[in-house]
Parts: C-alpha cells; sequence; structure tokens
C-alpha cells in the first residue's frame, strides 16, 4: 500500500458519518477535539488521552492521535491548569490533532468496543440492551470450550492478559452472556432483565457485588482499560486502510 496522506476536515468528516456521532448524548465533546496540523500521514492510537500517549506520539512525529477517552468531560474543571495545561501544550506545540470517540465508539456494531471484545472473547452477538442500545447479549462460542462462569473467567485472563474479578459460582453453567465494556456495571440490572446469566464489564462498584450474589447472575470485572483496548485498534487499522494512511496503536499500560 502507498501512503498518503488524509485531509484533517475529511478525516473528522468520515468518522462522524462512520460512527454516526450525532445519535448519541454523550458526557463529552466527539471528534476533533484539538486541531492540528492540517494533513495527516501517521496516527498514534491509544484508549486515553494520557501525556505518557502523547509523549509517545511526538517521539514519533505522528499527525493525529485517536482515543476514546478524550477531554472537556461535563462537570469538570474547565480551566486550563495543571495536567491540562500540560497536555493541551504538548499537542498544540506539535501540531497535533487529537481525535475522540466514547459512547459512539462503545456502540459501533463492527469497530466498537464491544463489538471487539465479543471478538477477542469467542462471544456471538444476539441482541443488545440498555441506553443507547450498548450491551450485548449472546453466548459463547462452542470452540471456546467455555462451559461454566469459571471457565469463561480463566479464558478472560488469557486473552485479556489479567485476572478479572468474578462475583458468583464458578462452578456455574454458562447460558447467556451480557457484556458492556468500561465503567458499565450499572448495567447489570439491564442485563439480568435481559436474561443474562454472566455480565462482563470493566469496573465493579459496591452495590454490583450485592446484586449480582442475590440474583445470581454472576459478574464479571475484567478490567476498564482491559477491555477497551480493541475497538479503538479497530477503528485505527479501519482509516488506515481507507484513507491510505500508517497507523500505531500505542498501550499505555493501565491497571484500573
Amino acid at each position: 500500500m502507498t501512503l498518503r496522506t488524509a485531509n484533517r476536515d475529511e478525516l473528522a468528516k468520515y468518522l462522524a458519518q462512520t460512527l454516526n456521532i450525532a445519535q448519541y448524548r454523550d458526557y463529552c465533546p466527539n471528534g476533533l477535539q484539538v486541531e492540528g496540523r492540517a494533513e495527516i500521514g501517521l496516527v498514534v492510537s491509544g484508549v486515553t488521552a494520557s501525556q505518557a500517549l502523547i509523549d509517545a506520539a511526538v517521539e514519533l512525529k505522528a499527525d493525529a492521535i485517536l482515543v476514546h477517552h478524550g477531554y472537556f468531560w461535563r462537570g469538570e474543571d474547565p480551566r486550563v491548569i495543571g495536567t491540562r495545561q500540560k497536555r493541551l501544550k504538548s499537542l498544540l506545540t506539535h501540531d497535533i490533532n487529537l481525535f475522540a470517540y466514547h459512547l459512539p465508539l462503545d456502540g459501533h456494531a463492527e469497530l466498537g468496543n464491544n463489538a471487539q471484545l465479543g471478538r477477542q472473547l469467542s462471544l456471538i452477538g444476539e441482541d443488545r440492551f440498555c441506553d443507547d442500545k450498548l450491551g450485548w447479549l449472546g453466548s459463547v462460542q462452542p470452540d471456546a470450550n467455555v462451559a461454566t462462569v469459571g471457565d469463561l473467567a480463566r479464558l478472560i485472563e488469557r486473552r485479556l492478559g489479567r485476572t478479572p474479578l468474578l462475583i458468583g459460582d464458578a462452578n456455574q453453567a454458562i447460558g447467556k452472556v451480557g457484556w458492556c465494556t468500561g465503567g458499565a456495571q450499572g448495567f447489570l440490572g439491564d442485563a439480568i432483565a435481559a436474561g443474562a446469566s454472566v455480565y462482563i464489564s470493566g469496573e465493579i462498584s459496591e452495590q454490583t457485588v450485592h446484586l449480582a450474589r442475590e440474583s445470581g447472575v454472576a459478574y464479571i470485572a475484567a478490567g476498564h482499560h482491559a477491555t477497551e483496548r480493541y475497538g479503538v485498534q479497530a477503528l485505527g487499522a479501519h482509516i488506515a486502510e481507507q484513507f491510505g494512511i500508517h497507523h500505531q496503536f500505542i498501550d499505555i499500560d493501565n491497571p484500573a
């Protein structure tokens, strides 16, 4: 493939249409959050627009950064001070574009975090549930050799490279599996209503434990970062193919 450059505004328009960003009521702006140079040849992707990711992009002389967790979250202090000032200064000094897609990247049927996590965990999506249909419901592929909830937890450990937290009976037979990446532990009730026998997300709250125990629906906390590494990689690879530009994913380790 002959590498070329993509126009920043054309890329932003394509991403907006592909991810259907107008459909979502989100907690942050989706799309181009920080404007950099007009032509983009190298896109670095990562889960979060941390200083470490920005520094890595600067080192690679990237033209743009593509992330799931960007900036300007609702309710945040809007002042440009502290870590926000440092991050923005780095981007603006090096003329790097920042593209961020939160709920639209969670929800996309092929490139999204939930679709991609399902592929990683050999899950077959059969239905969607909860707000904006972000939650997925399905079953484990027969060739994955997963018969119990404990088997599923061990599969997650192998595929994601970290030990998940399981609340529930490890010997419980696998039925319908619900999943939603990141901080979607609050959707456990929706997963129960949808018919899941086990629900996977990234984080866990105090009340999650009680609901899982009392409902008999197992809960697996597999890590916010760990469950959301795959959508942005798929999206970066997709735009690289579509526009003939270069893409590199950088995984900034995060145990949360």
